[in-house]
């Protein structure tokens, strides 16, 4: 089958597959964003040895599960080890057997480790045999490319990738997947003969966000707000349940992971972490610390500095798409079908705070379309309040080369009128920005608007516009 973008990642596993060296790769990213896919795919479903950890499962059924993989592959063993130790004893004697399959480019023995969070079970000692049978055999054979897989993000950063005992600089390559761009989705969806205009993709990715498990669930012979109302809508629905058991395939615990999601969903800038421990039902401490840091590993949420300083804490932000309109539209229990939801004053409120999430999520073309795409920048909100004034801004380029880009995100039906009152709330962002921060860049009035600009008696204060199209490059 064909993998949509991912040239980074292919380039890198083929790499690895070229290698001299015995090769490491972690590869992870958020549940259903295709890593199982590209590895299989990549490999063309061709390995020495391939197994899966399972869900909710004890040591017992994940050891029953490896052996099933080991004896499918030629261990002549049919009993299940009894322990992790054994288990990957077994594995070993089955890669060094004269059947096992290699690479036919270069004889690399290429073994797939999928889902390897759920393996770990509560004391079962999987971490230590894992990091014994790389450290004692795996590191010394240049043939081996092991790859090793999981939806739980924090696990793979904190027990794999930043593990300061047996795992530390073990691991040689590491590829975190991040969903599609808009280019990536449009090419899936025509690749499933799915047909919309650009505009649809649009609202597309703020529903479902660049995540290919979703979008390859897209009935081409219905129309986006059909696809919606099937999907999320229907109790037989095969996304109606999805929220709630994805924080659960992530977390073992979730429930403060989704408070601090749907406190954070209700301020659209985001919220400092003071801000957010002042609510009784998250609470603070070192587990709000860790909570905040496996929400924004798994991608949920970003965490941005506002440079100006004029708040000493970083802000915390949804950047899922997904999780952003199930908050906003179907846990508000506002409506119960999306095809009456459209064109209501609910319906334009997320979809204001859905564009901007967009945008952020495509920097790298609003820079290439900016033409600074070498341009050093960091990219922020801002906002400031005071007894006399207040001043918002939906997203700051602050460039390395003297200038920032105030961007100001609209995603309307028809070309955005700028009217005189608009104007003047401008005019009054850019100089609180200005006086607030002290910069001495230029100041750059920029315009992403998903259908253009009406040009009329105040457009000229736009330096910059970004349409819609612009962001599918």
């Amino acid at each position: 089958m064909k993998i949509i973008g991912r040239e980074r990642e292919k380039d890198l596993l083929n790499r690895c597959l070229m290698s001299k060296r015995p090769e490491f790769v972690a590869v992870y990213g958020r549940h259903r964003i295709g890593k199982t896919y590209l590895v299989k795919e990549f490999f063309n479903k061709q390995f020495s040895f391939y197994a899966t950890g399972l869900s909710d499962e004890k040591m017992e059924g994940q050891l029953k599960a490896f052996n099933h993989s080991l004896v499918e592959y030629g261990s002549k063993e049919k009993d299940a080890p009894k322990d992790w130790f054994e288990a990957f004893i077994r594995l070993k004697k089955l890669l060094l057997g004269d059947n096992v399959y290699r690479e036919p480019t270069n004889g690399k023995i290429v073994v797939f480790l999928d889902e390897l969070p759920w393996m770990d079970t509560p004391k079962s000692n999987f971490k230590s045999a894992l990091d014994y049978f790389w450290n004692s055999w795996g590191s010394s054979n240049e043939n081996l490319l092991l790859v090793i897989c999981g939806s739980a993000t924090s696990y793979i950063i904190n027990n794999i990738l930043t593990n300061r005992k047996g795992f530390h600089n073990r691991v040689t390559r590491k590829i975190q997947l991040a969903p599609f761009s808009l280019k990536e989705c449009e090419e899936l969806i025509a690749d499933n003969d799915v047909v919309m205009s650009h505009d649809q993709m649009l609202e597309m990715y703020m529903i479902f966000g660049g995540i290919p498990f979703y979008l390859n669930l897209l009935d081409s012979r219905l129309s986006l707000a059909q696809n919606v109302e099937e999907l999320l809508f229907k109790t037989h629905g095969e996304l109606y349940s999805e929220y709630n058991n994805l924080f659960y395939s992530l977390f073992k615990k979730p429930e403060k992971h989704l408070a601090i999601i749907r406190i954070l969903a209700q301020s659209k800038m985001g919220m400092t972490r003071n801000e957010l421990a002042e609510n009784n039902e998250i609470g603070g401490g070192s587990v709000l610390t860790k909570n905040l840091l496996e929400l924004e590993q798994c991608g949920f949420i970003r965490r941005y500095k506002d440079t100006s300083k004029l708040i000493k804490n970083s802000y915390f932000q949804v950047v899922d798409p997904f999780t952003l309109f199930y908050l906003k539209v179907i846990l508000s229990e506002k409506t119960d079908s999306w095809i009456t939801y459209i064109n209501t004053p609910g319906y334009y409120s997320w979809r204001g705070s859905a564009f901007e999430i967009l945008c952020f999520n495509h920097v790298k073309q609003i820079k290439q379309k900016l033409g600074i795409s070498g341009v050093d920048s960091e990219e922020y909100g801002f906002r400031f309040q005071d007894d006399k004034n207040r001043a918002q801004i939906d997203m700051i380029i602050d460039r390395k080369d003297g200038v920032v880009n105030i961007c100001e995100d609209k995603c309307t039906n028809d070309p955005y009128e700028i009217t005189e009152s608009e104007y003047k709330k401008i005019q009054n962002r850019m100089e609180v920005y200005r006086s607030k921060t002290k910069t001495k860049s230029a100041l750059h009035f920029t315009l992403i608007s998903a259908n253009g600009l009406r040009r009329g008696k105040y457009s000229g204060i736009v330096q910059n516009l970004i349409i819609g199209e612009d962001l599918f490059t």
